[in-house]
């Protein structure tokens, strides 16, 4: 499926009531999802270890 595609189904998707907002918001976790998918599958992955290490520097 296309990019345009799947703008238009995640869209479609969307409940009657949503505004502007909540389609940017959708549109956005889209853009992440396949950013991350992007980089997992071009090797760019961090250890559990890491992961552990910048949580814990946000949490602070």
């Amino acid at each position: 499926m296309g990019t345009k595609q799947q703008i238009l189904k995640a869209i479609q998707e969307l409940p009657e009531d949503a505004g502007v907002e909540d389609a940017l918001d959708r549109l956005y976790l889209l853009y992440k999802v396949e950013r991350g998918l992007q980089q997992a599958d071009s090797g760019e992955l961090l250890s559990q270890e890491e992961v552990r290490l910048r949580m814990a520097k946000w949490l602070k």
